[in-house]
């Protein structure tokens, strides 16, 4: 597989046509409304300078000219942004510190949900699909309901044809630090009204290297996607019928050493792309419908969808399933949205998901459950002179149901719970002048504790921890207030973002001084009243046209109110991080080379050590800095895009660190060198092509 992963692609790139030259700027047909730039307002779709609420906006192009290993890796670089990992292949959004099950995922208009309460638990989705990213920064239980406490990331797929076009793309990347090896396939068309849209990916990676470690074992990881989209758009509204298939194998490292220091391979074969002992067999199935109805005064939009996640873990045998968990879920949203003039906009909808959970393994660590989740809400707009005030309310309510287990089940005791949560927000926006807009926004969110924080009980693979449930939590309710204040003008664009989060009841896993299996870290689940703050800060200098000056820094500190010094900051709270970057567009409507750039970056992370240091559940972590180059362009052929590549040049400087929140930090440590856990992936130099066909 590995052999015919390399030649295809290449088969396929000799084959391929060529596209006609277009213009290097966006370009959407204005019928077509879902290739419109717009972002999940309070109120349905807004424009960005419309919402109260911070939110970055990823395009396609940058996430081309990102070096990363999935669609979490490629936008953890924004500001307030980070990721939650272990080894290469999982990666989980945190955003402004709160990660996990406070940030809901959102697909084409589908909530993702495949078992994501686990650390190791990446998102299942395929990044060759993504054409732009919506972050969403603070509680969205409004427009979300439960879970969206900390925010929401919001992908779309790659851009529709325009009318009466038949396009596709053949992309491929290699990154020389673990071998990867991507390649993804698209074909789509427009005719009369009439889309369709296919896409089959494929990634493999062997295990990833770094100054110390040199290579990780078991951090390799293989990835297959499928999608088609078939649909309608005609003036009267749209209706997409989406189909999704998504598996992924990552190895996980445990990072055993022998007596010389080294991290034990269980073959010696460090470069295999076949998966070793313990990993994981995933598989995500959805089929999605979305609908929006023109009415004279506004528009009606119903998406609805079912998803399936089939997530093995294996450990003893490569054949056997120990953890084997299936979760169905079934979700629906239906909202009318009001827009009888320009000057203001009314939003109300229902939205409903049932979810069921089956273990089918001889190993355990949550219970099988069933749960309901109904939620209604209502929100207004309105612009008056140079003022845009908006805000709304949201009722929910959740059922979660744990059964009788049979008797090789007995550790987990049947208990039912009922949640409920009145969520609200308001906020406004000033245009002060033409180039200066202030923005205040005041959100009330909530999140119902998931089923590993209230029933899980067992070896959880992967975090190197046993994990116990609390079945007494309760719900977490947070208050935040944000400022934003953003200027633009020829030369410079300035971004400032000031908030503080107050979060009663904030959940988190807390480190137990007894254990109950050895050589594993023993984890209760434990809540307090917490309260977060920080800010973003941005600026983007363009003396000129082409040269920008681009700098963003991120800050957060985050406590437990009423605790004492070893257990008053929050765990896993990223370290502050102030990252440059000097771009050279060099280019434009060029005959040969057209929108080629080079850019030099810096991340500079800052050391971290305010951090949970009750039983040693968390350690400080060093401050470390990451150079990077990158260069890319298009070449033209006959007046025709023939090809896009881009060369970076991640981690140049074979930087040996450790992120704060990499879950492989506290593995074992190295009796020679005394460093404790596996550090991050080294030196990485990245290609990537991507021949339009046309």
């Amino acid at each position: 597989m590995k052999y015919i992963s390399i030649i295809m692609p290449l088969f396929v790139i000799a084959a391929a046509s060529a596209q006609p030259l277009a213009d290097t700027t966006d370009i959407f047909d204005k019928h077509l409304k879902l290739n419109e730039i717009v972002i999940t307002g309070v109120v349905g779709e807004a424009k960005p300078t419309e919402s109260p609420q911070p939110v970055n906006l990823i395009n396609a192009r940058t996430l081309n000219q990102t070096a990363s290993l999935n669609i979490i890796d490629a936008i953890a670089k924004q500001p307030g942004v980070s990721q939650l990992t272990t080894g290469g292949a999982v990666s989980k959004p945190v955003i402004r510190g709160l990660g996990g099950n406070r940030v809901v995922v959102v697909y084409d208009g589908i909530r993702q949900e495949g078992q994501q309460w686990g650390d190791e638990h990446g998102v299942e989705i395929d990044a060759a699909d993504i054409g732009s990213v919506e972050i969403v920064k603070g509680p969205a239980s409004l427009q979300y309901g439960s879970d969206a406490l900390a925010g929401v990331l919001v992908l779309h797929s790659q851009k529709l044809p325009l009318p009466e076009e038949i396009k596709g793309s053949i992309a491929a990347q290699y990154h020389t630090n673990n071998g990867l090896i991507n390649y993804s396939l698209n074909m789509s068309g427009n005719k009369s009204g009439f889309i369709f849209d296919l896409r089959y990916s494929e990634k493999y990676a062997h295990a990833y290297r770094n100054k110390f470690d040199r290579y990780v074992p078991n951090s390799q990881f293989n990835e297959r996607a499928a999608s088609a989209k078939l649909g309608i758009n005609k003036k009267w509204g749209y209706s997409f019928l989406k189909m999704t298939f998504y598996n992924i194998k990552p190895s996980l490292p445990e990072g055993e050493r022998d007596s010389t220091g080294n991290l034990i391979a269980e073959d010696g074969n460090v470069k295999t792309y076949r998966h070793g002992l313990p990993y994981q067999r995933i598989y995500h199935y959805k089929i999605q419908s979305e609908n929006e109805i023109n009415l004279p005064a506004g528009y009606l939009k119903i998406v609805a969808g079912y998803q399936q996640n089939r997530r093995n873990e294996f450990e003893e045998s490569p054949d056997t399933a120990g953890l084997r968990l299936q979760l169905h879920t079934a979700t629906a949203d239906i909202r009318y949205i009001y827009n009888p003039e320009k000057r203001w906009k009314v939003s109300t909808g229902i939205s409903a998901m049932y979810q069921t959970s089956l273990n089918k393994g001889n190993e355990f660590l949550i219970p099988d459950y069933t749960l309901f989740d109904a939620g209604m809400f209502a929100t207004a707009s309105a612009t008056i002179n140079k003022w845009v005030i908006c805000g709304g309310l949201r009722f929910d309510y959740r059922y979660l149901n744990v059964p009788e287990m049979p008797q090789e089940k007995a550790d987990f005791a049947s208990f039912h719970r009922n949640f409920c949560g009145i969520t609200g927000s308001i906020g406004t926006v000033f245009n002060a002048t033409e180039n200066f807009d202030i923005k205040l926004n005041i959100s009330r969110g909530f999140r119902m504790p998931s089923i590993n924080e209230l029933a899980s009980n067992g070896h959880h693979e992967g975090t190197l921890r046993y994990e116990i449930g609390n079945n007494a939590l309760k719900p977490e309710y947070s208050l935040q207030a944000d400022i934003g204040m953003d200027y633009s003008n020829k030369y410079l664009s300035l971004q400032l973002s000031p908030f503080v989060n107050y979060v009663n009841n904030y959940m988190f896993a807390s480190r137990l001084d007894s254990v109950i299996e050895e050589e594993l870290m023993t984890f209760l689940f434990r809540q307090g009243n917490a309260i977060l703050t920080g800010f973003e800060a941005a600026a983007d200098i363009h003396p000129i046209h082409q040269l920008h000056i681009s700098t963003a820094f991120s800050y957060l500190y985050a406590i437990q109110l009423n605790q004492p010094e070893e257990s008053r900051y929050l765990p896993l709270i990223p370290a502050p991080c102030w990252s440059s970057e000097l771009k050279w567009e060099i280019t434009h409507n060029a005959r040969i080379f057209n929108n080629a750039y080079a850019a030099i970056g810096v991340d500079w992370y800052l050391k971290q050590n305010r951090f949970y240091k009750a039983y040693e559940t968390e350690t400080a972590t060093k401050g470390y800095a990451l150079l990077s180059l990158s260069a890319g362009t298009d070449i033209i052929i006959k007046k025709r895009k023939a090809l896009e590549i881009h060369i970076i040049a991640d981690n140049l400087l074979n930087t040996a660190y450790q992120s704060h929140l990499s879950r492989l930090k506290y593995a074992d440590t190295n009796i020679i060198t005394g460093r404790r856990g596996i550090y991050n992936m080294g030196r990485n130099i990245i290609f990537k092509l991507m021949i339009p066909i046309g």
